[in-house]
């Protein structure tokens, strides 16, 4: 409407004046409802061939989009396990957490038994290495006891085999075989011996302590566990549609606890979806503005800092079957993202809200480089003032807004 009631001053209103003072004509005699069109066709047509003119060199040049809005990010509040709620430490729907705040518990009777099984097994393991001190202490007892008989039946074979090689009448050649195989046998029990305590000194310095690091670790994955059955929020935020009751049962899958959203998310970036056709318009660094439905009456400055490059109407995941285009969604939008361009810009506007957003084509640079033509300037000089028409339409739609939400619109 803003674009016809300016073409129109530039065409109708001239064409009604030539024909109302330099043609005599009267509105109302010559000039009537029923011969308007025949006596100001000339500034009709050309007033309609402009205002389409217009609003598409404004709308390409500087284009607008409703679909903008803060958005901000929402966490689940589900534990890693499954289990039952034992105890609530949020109270009410709606609260307000710190980071690491713990904000329910479940049920830890499973993890606790586990990890006091795991306490049991490092007792035992201690004691066993305990009673493998006393049992390479008995071992050595055993060792020297053998080697005293050891040797006290080679001294006497020795003392025999020498008293027969002097007399073999004085000795029999039975009892020398008999210690001849009581020492074979003492060496058997002196090598038994040692071996035992070989096997108590590997117990207790490889086995046990191997065992002792393995209960270790049993208990520090139960106290893990068992850490687990408490949650605790990852960031400081608020706690919203927290309806757990003790007694629930909770499944990290299925079955959320609520939602945590957390703090100063989504209030400095706008994003808005463009149509395709402005791809080659949209660039990183042009001077936007939004007008917000939860901040009516307030235009803000906004600056694009940054584009999507792709369109994510075009995404596909692989599989099965061969895509058909026909099949695909509507088209897409050119994903935009908005930042204010003065600090505490976007303060007062809630997150999610949605708002209209503009963005202005600025040629100022490339006319002041002097390499284009002086004709070429002017096209662009008009071009940048064009957008002056749709700040005013932004405008326009920031103050109707409220009207238009609460009177029109029946709420």
């Amino acid at each position: 409407m803003l674009e016809l009631l300016l073409c129109s001053v530039l065409t109708i209103l001239p064409d009604y004046l030539f024909r109302r003072f330099a043609q005599g004509k009267r509105l109302g005699k010559e000039i009537t409802l029923y011969s308007v069109w025949f006596e100001l066709r000339w500034g009709i047509i050309t007033c309609l061939m402009l205002t389409v003119g217009l609003i598409t060199v404004i709308f390409y040049n500087h284009p607008s989009t409703t679909s903008a809005t803060l958005y901000f990010r929402t966490i689940p509040i589900a534990p890693e396990i499954s289990g039952r709620v034992a105890q609530i430490y949020v109270t009410g729907v709606s609260s307000e957490v710190k980071q690491g705040a713990p904000i329910f518990r479940l049920d830890s009777s499973t993890q606790e038994a586990a990890a006091e099984a795991a306490r049991r097994k490092i007792a035992e393991v201690e004691a066993s290495m305990v009673s493998a001190q006393t049992d390479i202490a008995a071992a050595e007892g055993r060792a020297q006891e053998a080697a005293s008989s050891l040797q006290q039946a080679v001294d006497e074979l020795e003392t025999k085999q020498e008293l027969n090689r002097r007399n073999a009448a004085i000795v029999a050649v039975r009892e020398i075989e008999k210690l001849q195989n009581l020492v074979n046998g003492r060496r058997g029990a002196l090598a038994a011996a040692r071996a035992a305590k070989q096997a108590a000194e590997a117990q207790i310095s490889s086995l046990l302590p191997a065992q002792k690091a393995s209960a270790e670790a049993a208990l520090a994955q139960a106290e893990v566990e068992r850490a687990k059955t408490v949650i605790r929020a990852g960031v400081s935020g608020r706690v919203e549609q927290f309806t757990l009751r003790v007694g629930d049962i909770v499944n990290p899958f299925l079955r959320p606890a609520g939602v945590l959203i957390p703090d100063l998310t989504g209030r400095k970036t706008v994003i808005a979806g463009f149509g395709q056709i402005e791809a080659q318009v949209m660039k990183a660094g042009m001077v936007a503005e939004v007008a917000c439905a939860s901040k009516p009456w307030t235009v803000i400055p906004m600056v694009v800092t940054g584009v999507q490059d792709f369109i994510a109407a075009g995404q596909f995941r692989g599989g099965e079957q061969l895509i058909d285009l026909q099949q695909a969604a509507r088209p897409g939008t050119i994903l935009v993202f908005l930042e204010p361009l003065y600090e505490g810009g976007l303060d007062g506007v809630t997150r999610g809200s949605s708002c209209i957003a503009n963005a202005y084509t600025s040629n100022h640079d490339r006319i002041a480089s002097g390499s284009i033509s002086p004709l070429k300037g002017l096209v662009l000089h008009a071009i940048d003032a064009t957008g002056l028409v749709h700040a005013m339409i932004l405008r326009m739609q920031a103050l109707v807004l409220p009207i238009q939400t609460l009177v029109f619109s029946g709420h």
